[in-house]
């Protein structure tokens, strides 16, 4: 035993132990294995695997392997459960999950036991970040629950949700899912983590104690076969996940065309900037939260470090000797820094990766690691910006350090990644920082801090770290629903376009053809395939449109992109454009009028239809500087902005039905919130839209923020949904059609809406409204420091 005098000598620390006995009681109270939790009750344990504890490799219990037939049980129970608990009032959710909150807080010393023990991270950790952060969701979200009525109304549960969390905070991340699931009046599906599923099922023991009705909340243990069967689900309404890019890509295929409502929280590949003038000794202890907090087990941990070239060398000294502080050993040792890796199968998997960037000419400083699931603190050097570990998420503790010279380096290198999940800015110069802010893709932007989390701001991705947001206001959205319109008929499939002579078109001898040519970077354009097809009216064809393929949506995408200015201007600005698009159009309605009579539309119904277009023209004009972001509640010296952001370039594939208002009413709110837009007109009559593009020259609309390419619109939307370049996609059209453009738009995890062409009548409140505004942006949450 070390004395007083010693240990003043050495200044080292002592063991202090987290007591476990409470925990392991409970443990072998389950020895025989746990089943899971349905209907209220837990079943008997049926076929079982073994959890261990990653720190010590010792068996903590037996946990059934869930099968499609419990799955089915599962959510069966959900269903009938769902009527009831969403027909309660908002206030008798309220007091349940008040309850469930109180519980968390009165059980919350086992929780960060039992979860330190199955995690393998620090208890410091699961103490005073994760277990709090459990009770505050449950408070935010009861609060949600009790004002639901009033600030989210015409609002609805989706019904029964399928959730699947990840490994690496099993606990938060169920209440990140549950809390706002069972505030909006869903019923729960939940899949833990294969290798963390005790504290799901301790949780499941809260709820029952707390009187949660039978049904709400389900909790189906497994491995990836169990994942599966939910997502494969028919019975479910919603598909919550969190967890890597590639299963993502799989759930996104997968749903495709089911009509379940899906969000995904992904990979990341965070950059932590470091200005020439931040607080260097402040961000070196931002680094350490950043990369080794949960042993750099984390979705958004800052794992690119950039540092400004000019403080690089000292930075890099004040990182090494930080790092070499570290204490890496038992998760229950209360001087723990970091902990075990989750599993023998990460850990390997980390190894591979960091022996991978040594190979490519990576250089590493690493502190200590006990033996075992351990792996140490790592700083990579000389890392190239396109090699394996400044690309790839490598999920443990291991940070790249890359120097810049200019803030327009610093953008560039940090939007070098196929992730947007977060982002972390240091400079004492708060005007740099939020510029950069602006600048960096990311959906969480964290000024002079990092991995600050909070049940009221909003927590997600762009690009291919996934879509929806969970947390905030946003997050409760993710789980209500508007009532949807539906086709009395739907859609049908519109005959393919015959590029080869046809028909005479009406008065052909004795007038001027007008070629309807396409419009791309503000610029009229010529088909590149070379053909065109007749466009049909009452009494035959009307017209020849251009026969788009595969190179004239690059091209308009190319445009589209160059089209920056758009998005960066202000709403103001916008929306003078939009007006002035609306005055022209108004000039020219009796024009827009008769195009759609030759159509074979009614001369009543052809003018409704301009008079609604100039309409709908005007009211997006009106909302292009009135669609307002937030500023949320969440922690003490901070102010959370929740900043509405378009989504970059869209692609929108139009309905048949409506040509002129169809259209007007899908590209005017993409292009409202700052988006440049590839449309593909309605494919039967696409020269109500073409004739746009002479009202848009003339009303001082930037070239490439709107260009038109007409055609085989399924054909043409196949290749915008599979376009990396294009970060979100509208389709109206047909089901077949729109599970297409679902599993297409798999590849960069673009965020999609299909619906049935004819579900909507345009011409109605239906064809206008927030909603059209919602998903033409993205919500990006900057963490700014604000008061002591």
């Amino acid at each position: 035993m070390n004395t007083i005098t010693d240990i003043l000598a050495t200044m080292d620390y002592g063991k202090a132990p987290e007591d476990s006995a409470i925990v392991r009681d409970w443990l072998k109270k389950h020895e025989a294995g746990f089943g899971h939790f349905i209907d209220g009750a837990f079943t008997a344990p049926g076929e079982t695997f073994d959890v261990l504890s990653p720190a010590s490799n010792e068996l903590l219990g037996r946990v059934t392997q869930g099968t499609e037939d419990d799955v089915d049980t599962a959510v069966k129970a959900a269903r009938a459960a769902q009527p009831g608990w969403a027909a309660l009032p908002g206030h008798e959710r309220a007091k349940y999950l008040y309850a469930i909150a109180r519980h968390v807080q009165q059980h919350a010393r086992f929780l960060a036991v039992l979860e330190s023990l199955d995690n393998g991270k620090p208890i410091r950790e699961s103490r005073d970040a994760d277990v709090p952060l459990v009770a505050r969701h449950f408070y935010h979200h009861a609060g949600w629950a009790e004002i639901m009525e009033d600030e989210l109304p015409g609002t609805a549960p989706h019904g029964v949700c399928g959730q699947i969390i990840p490994w690496n905070f099993p606990l938060l991340m169920l209440a990140w899912k549950v809390a706002p699931a069972l505030a909006a009046g869903n019923t729960v599906v939940l899949k833990p983590a294969e290798y963390t599923p005790l504290t799901a099922l301790a949780f499941a023991e809260i709820a029952a104690e707390v009187g949660l009705p039978k049904g709400v909340l389900n909790i189906v243990t497994g491995d990836g076969r169990t994942g599966a069967a939910i997502v494969a689900h028919e019975g479910l309404d919603k598909i919550a996940f969190t967890g890597s890019t590639e299963v993502g890509r799989r759930i996104r295929r997968e749903t495709a065309g089911s009509a379940k409502s899906l969000t995904l929280e992904l990979g990341g590949k965070s950059p932590f900037v470091v200005f020439a003038d931040a607080d260097l000794d402040a961000a070196v202890e931002g680094v350490v939260d950043a990369i080794w907090f949960n042993a750099g087990q984390v979705c958004c941990a800052g794992a690119r470090v950039l540092v400004a070239e000019s403080v690089a060398k000292r930075f890099e000294e004040l990182l090494e000797k930080r790092m070499r502080q570290l204490r890496v050993g038992d998760p229950l040792d209360k001087n723990t820094d970091m902990g075990a890796i989750v599993h023998p199968v990460q850990l390997e998997r980390i190894r591979g990766l960091v022996a991978q960037g040594v190979a490519e000419g990576a250089e590493l400083v690493q502190g200590s690691a006990p033996e075992g699931c351990f792996f140490p603190p790592t700083i990579a050097m000389k890392v190239e910006p396109a090699s394996t570990l400044a690309t790839e998420e490598i999920f443990g503790p291991v940070a790249t350090v890359t120097t810049f010279r200019t803030p327009e380096d610093a953008v560039a290198l940090a939007n070098n990644t196929r992730y947007g999940l977060a982002a972390s800015i240091w400079s004492e110069n708060v005007n740099l920082c939020l510029d950069i802010a602006a600048q960096v893709k990311a959906g969480v932007v964290w000024i002079n801090c990092t991995n600050v989390f909070d049940a009221g701001a909003g927590f997600g991705g762009y690009r291919e770290s996934g879509f929806g947001r969970e947390g905030g206001r946003e997050g409760m959205m993710a789980y209500l629903t508007h009532p949807k319109p539906k086709a009395r008929k739907p859609e049908a499939v519109p005959t393919a376009p015959v590029g080869q002579p046809g028909e005479a078109l009406p008065g052909a001898g004795a007038r001027i053809d007008r070629t309807a040519k396409f419009y791309i970077g503000g610029k009229q354009a010529r088909p590149d395939s070379g053909y065109s097809y007749p466009v049909q009216g009452a009494g035959g064809p009307v017209g020849l449109a251009g026969l788009g393929n595969r190179k004239d949506i690059r091209n308009a995408v190319e445009a589209a992109h160059k089209a920056k200015g758009w998005g960066k201007a202000t709403g103001h600005n916008r929306a003078q454009v939009l007006y002035y698009v609306a005055e022209n159009l108004s000039a020219r309605a009796g024009e827009f009028a008769e195009r759609l009579t030759s159509f074979g539309a009614s001369k009543s119904a052809a003018q409704a239809e301009v008079e609604t277009a100039i309409r709908r023209t005007f009211w997006y004009a009106a909302q292009a500087d009135k669609f307002d972001g937030a500023v949320h509640q969440t922690k003490s010296a901070h102010v959370t902005l929740a900043m509405h952001e378009p989504l970059g370039v869209m692609g929108i594939a139009c309905p048949t039905a409506q040509p002129l208002l169809g259209f007007v009413s899908l590209v005017l709110p993409a292009i409202a919130m700052g988006n440049a837009v590839v449309a593909i007109p309605s494919q039967t009559h696409p020269l109500a839209a073409t004739d746009l593009y002479q009202v848009f020259d003339t009303s001082d609309l930037p070239g490439g923020v709107v260009n038109i390419v007409a055609g085989e619109r399924d054909a043409l939307a196949k290749t915008l949904a599979e376009h990396d370049d294009v970060a979100g996609i509208w389709y109206f059209g047909t089901e077949a059609g729109g599970r297409m453009i679902e599993e297409a738009s798999a590849g960069n995890l673009k965020q999609s809406w299909v619906e049935d062409g004819a579900a909507r009548d345009w011409l109605s409140r239906d064809g206008q409204g927030r909603g059209f505004l919602h998903r033409a942006t993205q919500i990006k949450n900057i963490w700014v420091p604000y008061g002591e």
